[in-house]
């Protein structure tokens, strides 16, 4: 009673357009006549029965409510369809029928057969961020920024490479689903308990004869309780979930106003707030992370279902349905999200830079240590890089400046303000002469020139991404 303002906001409003009611009950429709046009090819029903069952019964009204209160009676919606089909049937069709079929047929194939076209429309929005992803790429490969760890500063990256992670971890979600997509999702026909009952031998073949009719793959056998293909792709789903979240919290996190080095897409009236006229909400990472929040859970359920008893579940396929096709629409809205978003993803280097310089350039303690170390020794080498990254933000000076001034006095200084420490003490080298000059100190705390393998992973990544 409230998806139009709570739920269908986080999905895509073309899949919810193709995934209405009436749509499943066409899909429906599509299996019951793929059915007896393989009956009529076998010559188990006459000549003409399915062209005329089609003519009756495509442009039928079945009545959605109606059925739906035969959902609650009968426990699946193929029972009160399959009542309505037959009713609407002259007496010489009754009997052709839903002939060899069962419920659990008509509802899995028909589910299948609706969710295919959707998997397409997945792989587009997916070749979209692989396709806006790499142009990022290309244009950021060296510029620098601060690369974080447990939400701190840590030590450089550039924008490129993380945009790198991004798109190589969505395409790997992409090939993955591709995958299922290219096998086909499968039809399911295996009559009352999943072995052609009535229909001996003929009951194989008639099964990859409605998957041809309905475009859909052949299984090997009946999957009634064998929930491998739903388990498949569901977890595919979820992959696609689980990288397009990543991406949006990146975002979200660079976009506060603390860091600014990214803004989401201008566009009139997204990410006003309804209080705060100088806000803009990053609106698209919120819709793209409650869409794979809700998939997530959906997941959890569809996996909790996999083992079912017997022949036929009871309540367990059941409650495959909503989450399953919730997770189609909701993976979909959000990809078209993310493809708006990085399309038109705003960077900054300039904040980028300034937050760099934030610790006044300590975050190049690290290479300094390094620097330093031959002259040294790596004990010292790190203690000077530290206490000199200490006076830095005590002091609000430029960390090369403070560098240069302990390693021109030989570390005797260290600390002064606050009394000489142990570790500023040890500083002192008989091997001063051999310290690294101003001008060498000064760029080994340019980030610019420690980005590590950056620009290499952006390369490798394109040439992954262009296979």
């Amino acid at each position: 009673m409230t998806a139009a303002l709570l739920s269908h906001p986080c999905m895509s409003q073309d899949a919810l357009k193709d995934c209405r009611d009436a749509d499943f009950i066409a899909s429906m429709l599509a299996f019951e006549l793929a059915l007896v046009r393989a009956q009529e090819r076998i010559g188990a029903v006459p000549p003409g029965t399915a062209a005329d069952m089609a003519e009756r019964l495509e442009h039928h009204a079945f009545d959605v409510d109606e059925l739906a209160r035969g959902v609650a009676s009968g426990g699946n919606p193929a029972i009160p369809f399959v009542k309505a089909g037959r009713g609407a049937l002259p007496d010489h069709l009754k009997r052709y029928w839903h002939q060899g079929a069962t419920s659990q047929d008509v509802v899995d194939s028909a589910l299948m057969h609706l969710l295919t076209p959707r998997l397409g429309a997945i792989d587009g929005l997916l070749e979209r961020c692989r396709t806006a992803g790499m142009a990022l790429m290309r244009t950021h490969a060296d510029t620098p920024m601060v690369g974080r760890t447990l939400m701190q500063q840590a030590l450089p990256i550039t924008f490129g490479a993380k945009v790198a992670q991004w798109t190589v971890g969505l395409e790997q979600a992409r090939r993955r689903l591709g995958e299922v997509a290219d096998q086909g999702l499968p039809v399911q026909f295996g009559g009352a308990v999943g072995v052609h009952s009535g229909w001996g031998d003929e009951g194989m073949a008639l099964m990859q004869a409605i998957a041809q009719e309905l475009g859909l793959s052949c299984p090997i056998l009946p999957w009634h309780t064998n929930r491998q293909p739903i388990h498949t792709l569901q977890t595919a789903l979820d992959a696609v979930a689980g990288a397009v979240e990543n991406l949006a919290l990146d975002v979200s996190l660079l976009t506060q106003t603390e860091v600014g080095e990214v803004s989401e897409p201008s566009a009139p009236g997204m990410g006003e707030s309804s209080s705060m006229p100088h806000k803009r909400n990053p609106v698209r990472c919120a819709l793209i992370r409650s869409s794979a929040r809700r998939l997530h859970g959906h997941t959890s359920v569809v996996l909790g279902a996999v083992a079912q008893p017997l022949e036929r579940g009871l309540g367990e396929w059941h409650a495959e349905w909503v989450p399953l096709t919730e997770s189609v629409l909701l993976v979909e809205g959000a990809l078209e999200q993310a493809a708006v978003l990085l399309e038109g993803l705003e960077i900054h280097p300039e904040r980028m830079a300034a937050n760099l310089a934030v610790t006044g350039g300590a975050i190049m303690a690290e290479p300094v240590a390094r620097l330093l170390t031959p002259s040294l020794g790596p004990e010292r080498a790190k203690a000077l890089a530290a206490d000199a990254a200490e006076q830095a933000r005590q002091q609000g000076r430029r960390y090369a400046d403070v560098l240069v001034s302990l390693v021109q006095e030989g570390g005797d200084a260290v600390n002064s303000d606050a009394g000489a420490s142990t570790a500023a003490s040890s500083h002192a080298s008989p091997h001063d002469s051999t310290l690294p000059s101003a001008e060498a100190i000064r760029a080994a705390t340019d980030p610019a020139l420690y980005i590590g393998s950056s620009k290499h992973q952006v390369r490798a990544a394109l040439e992954w991404l262009q296979r």
